[in-house]
């Protein structure tokens, strides 16, 4: 009873937030949900971050609203109670009872739940961000007509961003990145050989780039996060790629402590979230977003496509818009970005993802070993923190 009742005052209360706020509102999947009175076309839910997280769910969520805004449409966005595949079926359930047409998905968290909502409700659409429908032991991939799949080239956006930084004159450099996925493994990659790039075209000398490389296996602003980052500022390292959600908050949180410390953000422009920011790895969230919806409502939805989306379609980028580089320009960016469009001399897909073999002939593709191996380091120097 107390918990109906508590449902019954969540849902009054969107009601009211939808009057006064231009047809949008936030909803708290419960376990067991009910009919929702009220509806939306458009639903988002988030992942176990929030949506003002200043990241993947923030930068998908603020696609959804740009298109809902535009044109009018009603749209919510749903937090799961807990993180687990039940509770996000859940939550895309009380979306659907609500009148969703249209649900996105941002992370490879909602890759099963997605897999079974996607024959429960055939009539929505889904646009599942970084990830493809499959059953929760991996056994079985099925994508449907009603399931647009997108991801993302995040080994370009490392790159830039390797790139940049030592052209701007860092030689101490950093890797922090979350948890060992593929997502996080191809900016960690990509930064790597970007920095190797732009030592080349310097000419600096052999080993003259360091970087110091580490997964904390997770995605949580932590102490123990927060004192590696700060150890690798004392030891003299100069800027670290802080890739890992709120592991990023730990790092800029070392960086604010010492003097002329420097962090690239993540996803979205974080520049916001400390001054220390010097720019940031995007992914093109809220315009894949927009996109989809924007072909949902033309008639052209691309259900049951798998899409990978690069710098050549405006997928990654750096930003530069609240950058504070020291010398690399927005004109530097701009002829480095045109030439990886146009992949001069193979600068774009030369790029080495995580999917590189088994190099180093241990019988196990993927690891950290086996990219070395490939990526035949001369300027930069690794030093893996375990």
């Amino acid at each position: 009873m107390k918990k109906l009742l508590a449902l019954s005052l969540a849902l009054a209360m969107a009601l009211a937030l939808a009057a006064c706020g231009g047809g949008s509102a936030t909803t708290t999947a419960t376990p067991t949900p009910t009919a929702a009175a009220n509806t939306y076309e458009l639903a988002l839910i988030t992942d176990i971050g929030t949506i003002d997280d200043k990241s993947f769910n923030q930068g998908a969520w603020e696609g959804l609203v740009q298109y809902a805004e535009e044109h009018n449409i009603t749209h919510q966005y749903y937090k799961p109670t807990e993180k687990s595949d039940a509770e996000y079926l859940n939550a895309i359930s009380l979306a659907v009872e609500g009148g969703a047409k249209l649900i996105v998905t941002p992370g490879y968290l909602f890759e099963s739940s997605i897999y079974e909502a996607q024959t429960l409700y055939p009539d929505v659409k889904f646009v599942l961000l970084d990830g493809q429908p499959h059953t929760a032991d991996y056994k079985t991939y099925e994508i449907k007509d009603n399931v647009y799949s997108i991801f993302y080239a995040e080994q370009q956006a490392g790159f830039l961003a390797g790139y940049a930084a030592v052209k701007d004159g860092f030689t101490k450099l950093g890797f922090q990145g979350g948890m060992a996925v593929p997502a996080v493994i191809r900016y960690g990659y990509g930064f790597v050989q970007g920095a190797e790039a732009a030592a080349k075209e310097m000419g600096l000398p052999e080993g003259s780039i360091s970087i110091k490389y580490n997964y904390s296996g997770d995605f949580a602003a932590t102490p123990e996060n927060q004192t590696r980052a700060a150890s690798w500022y004392e030891d003299g390292t100069e800027i670290i790629f802080a890739c890992g959600g709120a592991v990023g908050n730990s790092v800029m949180a070392a960086a604010e402590a010492g003097k002329d410390k420097w962090v690239i953000g993540v996803d979205v422009d974080q520049y916001a979230e400390s001054d220390t920011v010097i720019s940031s790895a995007m992914k093109m969230l809220g315009t894949s977003v927009y996109n989809a919806i924007s072909d949902f409502y033309n008639g052209s939805f691309p259900g049951g496509q798998i899409v990978t989306l690069d710098i050549a379609v405006d997928g990654v980028g750096l930003a530069m818009d609240n950058a504070k580089w020291r010398t690399f320009s927005a004109a530097d960016y701009q002829k480095l970005h045109d030439a990886m469009v146009a992949d001069t001399d193979g600068i774009a897909s030369s790029i080495l993802t995580n999917t590189v073999g088994d190099t180093d002939g241990n019988g196990t593709a993927d690891e950290f070993s086996d990219f070395l191996v490939a990526a035949n380091l001369k300027y930069v120097t690794i030093t893996e923190v375990k």
